[in-house]
């Protein structure tokens, strides 16, 4: 079989094409890598793309639409009869341009189980939706021992400050609207209820509102509640940190923004590297005894974070979702947190930091688990399991 993948601005994204056209290309496969930033780039350019188009391409493989985000890439598959197969790794609501015009071969999938059925729900167009969990990489460098790990907790992400997301809203719709005091009231809904879906806190506001909870409704309030989107994640981000920093963690913390969080100043508060490869923040989640994650608002899904922390033989503290609640077990293979009782949040850090042969063993349980069913080596796996089932290759 024959596949397109592509590189553009993230990084990341970058990355996980890498991966998944190596192993493609392991199992037999031809895969070719577009930069659609670098037209004359060696090996990716515009030109060999176009060789390779000269022969029949099974799928092209992206991320967040990227690869099928102009008319000129969804003329070129639908000439081509070629299947489109988009990873997201946000939740669907950014992409609703894409849901209402994508190539006629389509495959969506999504990092979140109630992402699958908000596109069954709103979008009926898209005929082959689905969920994929996310990838991790396996570590090639031997496991650092517990008690030589440098960090005590690690959170590697960016940082916004949440007020600044909110005020985005702005620029949707007048503040003097209706429309912007529902936004307002959806933030704080889902600031006071943190296992509630995006579109469930739509909801419930409208109905509280007494206004119309048809799908046309809800649909029109979705596409425009990224901003909102942005500040919770944001508004938990910082209360999780400043949560173990007040209570005396040393907290090392590698992304953008962390200069502007309310505990920047603290000793307690280490600030790493702001931008560095992808591929190069692997070195760090190794070193660290705990890998702290936030997740992304993802009630029923899952993050990538998880999957590297376990590869690299450290201790996972996450909050939880529906799907890693049916994945995993609390203290056996994974540490869990409750956004709802961050007053726990230090007796759980604390535990994993001082009980080193309880988290060496639960290391090796998470190791075992990830290494067998959340590599790359799996989600391609997926991916041409359900390409050919969807599409059978003639």
């Amino acid at each position: 079989m024959r596949f397109v993948l592509f590189y553009e601005t993230t990084e990341s994204f970058n990355y996980f094409s890498d991966e998944i056209a190596a192993e493609l290309r392991r199992r037999g496969h031809d895969a070719f890598i577009l930069d659609l930033l670098h037209a004359d780039a060696p090996l990716h350019s515009m030109q060999e793309f176009t060789a390779f188009c000269g022969q029949k391409v099974d799928a092209a493989i992206c991320f967040d639409r990227i690869g099928i985000h102009n008319e000129h890439y969804i003329g070129l598959w639908n000439l081509l009869g070629t299947c489109a197969v988009n990873i997201l790794m946000d939740h669907p609501l950014r992409f609703h341009p894409t849901m209402e015009h994508h190539p006629d071969r389509y495959i969506q999938l999504c990092p979140d189980e109630s992402h699958v059925n908000y596109v069954r729900k709103y979008f009926p167009e898209v005929e082959h939706v689905g969920f994929l969990p996310h990838a991790g990489t396996v570590d090639a460098e031997p496991a650092v021992p517990y008690a030589e790990k440098k960090y005590d907790i690690l959170f590697s992400g960016t940082y916004y400050i949440p007020e600044t997301k909110l005020q985005e809203i702005e620029s949707i719709c007048p503040k003097e609207s209706s429309l912007y005091h529902i936004y307002m009231q959806i933030a704080q809904h889902l600031s006071a209820h943190t296992s509630e879906t995006l579109e469930e806190a739509v909801s419930s506001v409208l109905c509280t509102a007494q206004m119309p909870l048809n799908d046309n409704a809800c649909r029109t309030i979705m596409r425009g509640i990224t901003p909102i989107d942005w500040m919770i994640r944001m508004h938990y981000r910082e209360k999780v940190i400043q949560t173990l920093i007040d209570a005396g963690f040393h907290v090392h913390v590698l992304g953008r923004g962390w200069e502007n969080h309310p505990r920047a100043g603290s000793p307690n508060l280490h600030i790493m590297n702001d931008r560095i490869p992808f591929a190069e923040t692997f070195d760090y989640i190794r070193n660290a005894k705990i890998n702290l994650n936030v997740m992304p608002w993802f009630k029923a899904g899952t993050h990538d974070r998880i999957f590297n922390t376990m590869l690299r033989r450290s201790v996972c503290l996450t909050d939880t979702s529906t799907w890693i609640d049916s994945h995993f077990t609390n203290g056996e293979n994974i540490a869990l947190y409750h956004l709802e009782h961050l007053e726990r949040l230090p007796e759980t850090a604390d535990f994993w930091l001082n009980h080193p042969t309880q988290a060496e063993k639960l290391i090796s349980n998470a190791y075992d688990i990830a290494s067998g069913n959340f590599t790359w080596v799996n989600c391609v796996d997926s991916i041409l399991d359900i390409l050919t089932r969807t599409y059978p290759i003639s």
